[in-house]
Protein backbone atom coordinates (compact mmCIF):
# COMPACT_ATOMS: atom_id res chain seq x y z
CA UNK A 1 0.00 0.00 0.00
CA UNK A 2 1.33 3.43 -0.96
CA UNK A 3 2.12 5.55 2.14
CA UNK A 4 0.44 8.96 2.41
CA UNK A 5 2.25 12.00 1.06
CA UNK A 6 1.83 13.91 4.34
CA UNK A 7 1.76 12.41 7.82
CA UNK A 8 -1.15 13.33 10.09
CA UNK A 9 -1.19 17.07 10.77
CA UNK A 10 1.73 17.86 8.51
CA UNK A 11 -0.28 19.26 5.60
CA UNK A 12 -1.86 21.75 8.00
CA UNK A 13 1.55 23.03 9.06
CA UNK A 14 2.82 23.05 5.49
CA UNK A 15 -0.11 25.24 4.42
CA UNK A 16 0.84 27.70 7.14
CA UNK A 17 4.39 27.81 5.78
CA UNK A 18 3.10 28.53 2.26
CA UNK A 19 0.87 31.33 3.55
CA UNK A 20 3.79 32.75 5.50
CA UNK A 21 5.41 33.47 2.12
CA UNK A 22 2.42 35.56 0.97
CA UNK A 23 -1.42 35.60 1.06
CA UNK A 24 -2.83 33.20 -1.52
CA UNK A 25 -6.02 31.92 -3.07
CA UNK A 26 -6.94 28.32 -2.40
CA UNK A 27 -6.13 27.29 -5.95
CA UNK A 28 -2.77 29.02 -5.69
CA UNK A 29 -2.00 26.85 -2.68
CA UNK A 30 -3.02 23.76 -4.65
CA UNK A 31 -0.79 24.82 -7.54
CA UNK A 32 2.06 25.67 -5.16
CA UNK A 33 1.92 22.22 -3.62
CA UNK A 34 1.83 20.67 -7.08
CA UNK A 35 4.94 22.67 -8.03
CA UNK A 36 6.76 21.55 -4.86
CA UNK A 37 6.09 17.96 -5.88
CA UNK A 38 7.07 18.48 -9.51
CA UNK A 39 3.53 17.62 -10.60
CA UNK A 40 3.71 14.11 -9.14
CA UNK A 41 1.17 15.08 -6.47
CA UNK A 42 -1.59 17.70 -6.74
CA UNK A 43 -3.98 17.82 -3.76
CA UNK A 44 -7.68 18.09 -4.42
CA UNK A 45 -9.84 21.03 -3.36
CA UNK A 46 -11.58 18.61 -0.98
CA UNK A 47 -8.23 18.08 0.74
CA UNK A 48 -7.18 21.73 1.02
CA UNK A 49 -10.31 23.72 1.83
CA UNK A 50 -11.40 21.80 4.95
CA UNK A 51 -7.92 22.31 6.40
CA UNK A 52 -8.01 26.02 5.57
CA UNK A 53 -11.41 26.27 7.28
CA UNK A 54 -9.98 24.55 10.36
CA UNK A 55 -6.99 26.91 10.42
CA UNK A 56 -9.37 29.83 10.24
CA UNK A 57 -11.45 28.46 13.13
CA UNK A 58 -8.27 28.25 15.20
CA UNK A 59 -7.39 31.86 14.40
CA UNK A 60 -4.24 30.90 12.49
CA UNK A 61 -5.38 32.26 9.13
CA UNK A 62 -7.88 34.82 7.90
CA UNK A 63 -9.80 34.94 4.65
CA UNK A 64 -11.04 37.89 2.65
CA UNK A 65 -13.06 38.09 -0.52
CA UNK A 66 -11.18 39.26 -3.61
CA UNK A 67 -13.80 39.50 -6.30
CA UNK A 68 -14.98 35.96 -6.92
CA UNK A 69 -12.04 34.42 -5.03
CA UNK A 70 -11.08 34.11 -1.40
CA UNK A 71 -7.62 35.13 -0.23
CA UNK A 72 -6.11 33.39 2.78
CA UNK A 73 -3.46 35.06 4.94
CA UNK A 74 -1.54 33.89 7.99
CA UNK A 75 -2.18 35.67 11.31
CA UNK A 76 0.26 36.55 14.08
CA UNK A 77 -0.96 33.46 15.93
CA UNK A 78 -0.23 31.37 12.83
CA UNK A 79 3.30 32.79 12.60
CA UNK A 80 3.84 32.06 16.28
CA UNK A 81 2.84 28.44 15.81
CA UNK A 82 5.04 28.20 12.73
CA UNK A 83 7.99 29.62 14.65
CA UNK A 84 7.48 27.20 17.54
CA UNK A 85 7.48 24.23 15.16
CA UNK A 86 10.41 25.07 12.87
CA UNK A 87 12.17 21.78 13.66
CA UNK A 88 9.04 19.86 12.73
CA UNK A 89 8.71 21.90 9.53
CA UNK A 90 12.30 20.99 8.58
CA UNK A 91 11.39 17.32 9.01
CA UNK A 92 8.34 17.85 6.80
CA UNK A 93 10.53 19.34 4.06
CA UNK A 94 12.70 16.22 4.24
CA UNK A 95 9.59 14.05 4.03
CA UNK A 96 8.40 16.03 1.01
CA UNK A 97 11.71 15.40 -0.74
CA UNK A 98 11.41 11.68 0.01
CA UNK A 99 7.80 11.67 -1.21
CA UNK A 100 8.79 13.37 -4.48
CA UNK A 101 11.44 10.70 -5.08
CA UNK A 102 9.02 7.90 -4.21
CA UNK A 103 6.29 9.28 -6.47
CA UNK A 104 8.79 9.78 -9.29
CA UNK A 105 9.89 6.15 -8.89
CA UNK A 106 6.25 5.06 -9.09
CA UNK A 107 5.74 7.11 -12.26
CA UNK A 108 8.87 5.58 -13.81
CA UNK A 109 7.69 2.11 -12.81
CA UNK A 110 4.27 2.63 -14.38
CA UNK A 111 5.87 3.93 -17.58
CA UNK A 112 8.24 0.95 -17.70
CA UNK A 113 5.31 -1.41 -17.15
CA UNK A 114 3.43 0.29 -19.97
CA UNK A 115 6.44 -0.05 -22.27
CA UNK A 116 6.82 -3.74 -21.41
CA UNK A 117 3.13 -4.27 -22.13
CA UNK A 118 3.46 -2.43 -25.42
CA UNK A 119 6.44 -4.56 -26.45
CA UNK A 120 4.50 -7.71 -25.58
CA UNK A 121 1.53 -6.48 -27.62
CA UNK A 122 3.79 -5.72 -30.57
CA UNK A 123 5.34 -9.17 -30.38
CA UNK A 124 1.90 -10.76 -30.19
CA UNK A 125 0.75 -8.74 -33.20
CA UNK A 126 3.76 -9.87 -35.16
CA UNK A 127 3.08 -13.51 -34.28
CA UNK A 128 -0.60 -13.13 -35.20
CA UNK A 129 0.39 -11.69 -38.54
CA UNK A 130 2.68 -14.61 -39.25
CA UNK A 131 0.59 -17.45 -37.84
CA UNK A 132 -2.55 -18.46 -39.65
CA UNK A 133 -2.82 -15.36 -41.82
CA UNK A 134 -0.21 -16.35 -44.39
CA UNK A 135 -1.68 -18.14 -47.41
CA UNK A 136 -0.06 -21.50 -48.21
CA UNK A 137 3.13 -21.05 -50.13
CA UNK A 138 2.93 -22.17 -53.71
CA UNK A 139 5.86 -23.60 -55.55
CA UNK A 140 7.75 -21.30 -57.79
CA UNK A 141 7.55 -17.52 -57.66
CA UNK A 142 4.27 -17.32 -55.68
CA UNK A 143 6.00 -17.57 -52.27
CA UNK A 144 7.75 -14.22 -52.71
CA UNK A 145 4.42 -12.42 -53.10
CA UNK A 146 2.98 -14.15 -50.03
CA UNK A 147 6.04 -13.25 -47.99
CA UNK A 148 5.76 -9.63 -49.06
CA UNK A 149 2.06 -9.47 -48.13
CA UNK A 150 2.76 -11.05 -44.74
CA UNK A 151 5.60 -8.64 -44.01
CA UNK A 152 3.38 -5.71 -44.96
CA UNK A 153 0.64 -6.89 -42.58
CA UNK A 154 3.14 -7.36 -39.77
CA UNK A 155 4.61 -3.90 -40.32
CA UNK A 156 1.14 -2.34 -40.40
CA UNK A 157 0.16 -4.00 -37.11
CA UNK A 158 3.36 -2.83 -35.42
CA UNK A 159 2.88 0.70 -36.71
CA UNK A 160 -0.73 0.66 -35.52
CA UNK A 161 0.38 -0.19 -31.98
CA UNK A 162 3.00 2.56 -32.10
CA UNK A 163 0.41 5.08 -33.28
CA UNK A 164 -2.06 4.03 -30.57
CA UNK A 165 0.66 4.26 -27.91
CA UNK A 166 1.56 7.77 -29.09
CA UNK A 167 -2.10 8.84 -28.97
CA UNK A 168 -2.56 7.38 -25.50
CA UNK A 169 0.57 9.10 -24.17
CA UNK A 170 -0.45 12.43 -25.74
CA UNK A 171 -3.95 12.24 -24.30
CA UNK A 172 -2.76 11.27 -20.80
CA UNK A 173 -0.11 14.00 -20.59
CA UNK A 174 -2.32 16.76 -21.96
CA UNK A 175 -5.30 15.71 -19.85
CA UNK A 176 -3.13 15.87 -16.73
CA UNK A 177 -1.91 19.35 -17.67
CA UNK A 178 -5.46 20.56 -18.40
CA UNK A 179 -6.70 19.30 -15.04
CA UNK A 180 -3.84 20.97 -13.18
CA UNK A 181 -4.69 24.26 -14.90
CA UNK A 182 -8.34 23.84 -13.95
CA UNK A 183 -7.34 23.17 -10.35
CA UNK A 184 -5.38 26.41 -10.37
CA UNK A 185 -8.22 28.26 -12.14
CA UNK A 186 -5.78 29.11 -14.94
CA UNK A 187 -7.33 27.36 -17.94
CA UNK A 188 -7.94 29.99 -20.63
CA UNK A 189 -10.21 29.90 -23.67
CA UNK A 190 -7.33 30.73 -26.04
CA UNK A 191 -5.46 27.60 -24.93
CA UNK A 192 -8.51 25.41 -25.58
CA UNK A 193 -9.05 27.11 -28.95
CA UNK A 194 -5.40 26.47 -29.84
CA UNK A 195 -5.78 22.82 -28.85
CA UNK A 196 -8.92 22.25 -30.92
CA UNK A 197 -7.56 24.14 -33.93
CA UNK A 198 -4.23 22.30 -33.99
CA UNK A 199 -5.85 18.93 -33.40
CA UNK A 200 -8.18 19.53 -36.33
CA UNK A 201 -5.19 20.48 -38.50
CA UNK A 202 -3.25 17.39 -37.45
CA UNK A 203 -6.30 15.16 -38.00
CA UNK A 204 -6.73 16.44 -41.55
CA UNK A 205 -3.00 16.17 -42.37
CA UNK A 206 -2.65 12.65 -40.97
CA UNK A 207 -5.87 11.47 -42.64
CA UNK A 208 -4.61 12.80 -45.97
CA UNK A 209 -1.25 11.05 -45.45
CA UNK A 210 -2.97 7.77 -44.61
CA UNK A 211 -5.09 7.88 -47.76
CA UNK A 212 -2.22 8.47 -50.17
Amino acid sequence: MTPPVFAHGHLRLYLLSLLDERPQHGYELIQGLGDRFGGTYVPSAGTIYPRLAKLQEEGLVTKESDGRRTVYAITDAGRAELASRQDELADIETDVTDSVRRLADEVRSSVNDAMRTLKADLAAAARDARAGTEPPRASGGGSAGADTASDARTTSRVLLHEAEAALTSFRAELRSELRSQVAAARLHADAVELLTTRLDEVRREVTAALRR
